[in-house]
């Protein structure tokens, strides 16, 4: 490649040095188009059949698109079909316009317009090919060949269409292909010349479709090209600018949304991008981004999943786990300090009752698009404290206090190492289960007694009991204090567990009703000076907090052999 970069012509700037877009903001949706249907046998390995295309059709109605391309009834008898089987099968709605894709010629156009007989609303698009490479490669015209081209394209329809023997509303839509690869003002002569022919007005206006057919610029080139040609158009208020971006380049959403700055009030496009090389223009990403920017995309994105379902199983194509807003990952933080932070987000939300969405890390409520919280945290090795905390509480009911948050952190993290992947959630609990619930234990509370007492007017608490000391040492015990804690501490010094410091506790339910338990959360200083937490679960509540208590002690003997 060292060489081969030179034999690359680089695109050329427009001159438009009073560009108005770049201070323009987008503040309500564009007419979307979808084109999944047409791409769904023109850019698929197996075409769409016709169940799956109805299927797809219906779930397209659904979600509010008023206009939706089903694509080129001349071009084939399955499309021809396809096309009749909406109609005749009541499959449109009345609100709902069909989009017909045809070349500018003659045979072609003829056998769209016996296509669409008996539909209530359709848009007849018609497009040739005008981009300089194109006229030099491919037709071998000058533009005025290629205006003739579309100009008796336009003639014919208009014929078509005002001897049309039927009530169908028919509208017309014209695309020089290659939009971004034709010199502006031969575009612009073009469209202005079709316009000419279909006598076009601001009541019975003309959409023109400027495609991005190869991604063959920078988003803020496309949007020159755009507004360039708005400003220069004669009879503007005769159209409706619509764009057609690609994804070759990788920029497609990028290049729709300043198109969208520069003028253009139409929009085609598919679900999650699907379309010829690398893709249309991704209508959800799209839609989606002017949602997290308070703009209402007047399409129902509420339940992603099902759309993902639907579009992966009638194109035999799978979506990509970062793909904007649906993939598996979008929603999932491994950063330890994202994390923290998403926790702290969702959090703030609800302590907060905010009418806002305000988590970091996080641009939209993934319950808005269908998706869950549960899956927000993910842990592997490189997760931080936070993230394991998160999930305790979140699927198993766990409040970690903070302070315990870097011990069980850590015990995470030398597991992700052990296994060389994430863990699951159901691993997660069993690295807590295994270090805190289930863990050996040198001593153990045989038989108990908590109880509580009166002596000139304070109140004291007893403990009395048993303990095991490695199973077969036998040690009777009792202790007063302040409470249950302080009791037990005192009883357990008397038989030389004396070294231990009480630094902090915490305690919560973890289910509710009368079986309801207790979990405490016992912090200790050990004898090496260092901290460990222990965990108790019982029904009681003072006898959860004891458990914690001996748990931890157990815990630093076992690490200290």
């Amino acid at each position: 490649m060292k060489e081969g970069y030179k034999k690359y012509i680089p695109f050329k700037q427009i001159d438009l040095p009073d560009r108005e877009w770049p201070t323009k903001v987008i503040t309500k949706a564009p007419t979307w188009c979808s084109v999944d249907l047409r791409d769904g046998n023109q850019a698929l390995i197996d075409p769409m059949n016709l169940e799956e295309k109805l299927e797809f059709f219906h779930a397209l109605c659904d979600m509010g698109f008023k206009e939706i391309e089903i694509g080129f009834p001349s071009a084939s008898e399955t499309e021809y079909e396809i096309c009749r089987e909406l109609i005749e099968g009541n499959h449109i709605p009345d609100d709902v316009t069909i989009q017909v894709l045809v070349q500018a010629r003659e045979h072609l156009i003829k056998k769209t317009f016996e296509a669409i007989k008996g539909a209530k609303n359709v848009i007849v698009h018609f497009y040739n090919s005008t981009s300089t490479l194109q006229r030099k490669v491919v037709f071998k015209k000058d533009i005025d060949g290629i205006i003739d081209i579309a100009v008796e394209g336009a003639k014919l329809i208009k014929e078509l269409t005002d001897n049309y023997d039927g009530d169908t509303n028919i509208r017309f839509e014209y695309s020089p292909e290659s939009f971004s690869g034709t010199e502006m003002d031969n575009a612009v002569k073009i469209c202005e010349k079709v316009m000419d022919v279909l006598e076009c007005t601001p009541e019975n206006p003309i959409i023109l479709n400027l495609p991005n057919t190869v991604e063959m610029c920078t988003p803020n080139t496309y949007a020159d090209q755009i507004e360039y040609f708005i400003k220069h158009l004669k009879n503007r208020e005769s159209a409706i600018i619509s764009v057609h971006p690609h994804n070759d380049r990788g920029t497609g959403v990028a290049a729709t949304e300043l198109a969208l700055l520069a003028g253009a009030e139409r929009v085609e496009g598919t679900l999650f991008g699907n379309g010829e090389r690398t893709g249309n223009l991704d209508i959800v990403t799209v839609g989606l981004n002017m949602y997290t920017q308070g703009v209402d995309p007047e399409l129902d994105f509420s339940n992603l999943p099902k759309l993902k379902e639907i579009f992966e199983r009638c194109t035999n194509m799978k979506i990509g786990e970062r793909q904007p807003y649906i993939g598996e990952l979008v929603f999932t933080a491994f950063s330890g300090s994202h994390q923290d932070a998403i926790n702290k987000g969702v959090k703030y939300c609800k302590d907060t009752n905010s009418d806002y969405w305000e988590v970091p890390y996080i641009p939209i409520d993934p319950a808005d698009v269908g998706r869950q919280y549960e899956p927000i945290i993910r842990i592997n090795s490189q997760s931080g404290k936070g993230g394991a905390a998160y999930v305790m509480e979140h699927n198993f009911g766990y409040e970690l206090p903070k302070k315990m948050h870097p011990e069980f952190g850590a015990l995470v993290q030398v597991k992700c190492d052990e296994l060389g992947r994430e863990l699951v959630p159901k691993e997660l609990f069993e690295v807590f289960k295994d270090n805190y619930l289930e863990h050996p234990q040198k001593y153990v509370i045989e038989n108990s007694r908590i109880f509580e007492e009166s002596e000139n007017g304070k109140e004291y608490v007893h403990f009395k009991g048993t303990i095991v000391i490695d199973g077969t040492d036998k040690r009777n015990t009792t202790g007063v204090g302040n409470g249950p804690i302080d009791a037990f501490f005192n009883a357990i010094k008397k038989i030389g567990i004396d070294q231990y410091k009480f630094r902090s506790y915490s305690q919560h339910a973890i289910s509710e009703g009368s079986d309801s338990q207790a979990v405490s959360y016992i912090e200790l200083e050990t004898p090496e000076n260092k901290r460990i937490f222990g965990v108790g679960i019982d029904h009681n509540v003072n006898y959860s907090s004891i458990l914690g208590v001996l748990n931890a002690i157990n815990r630093n003997e076992a690490e200290d052999k």
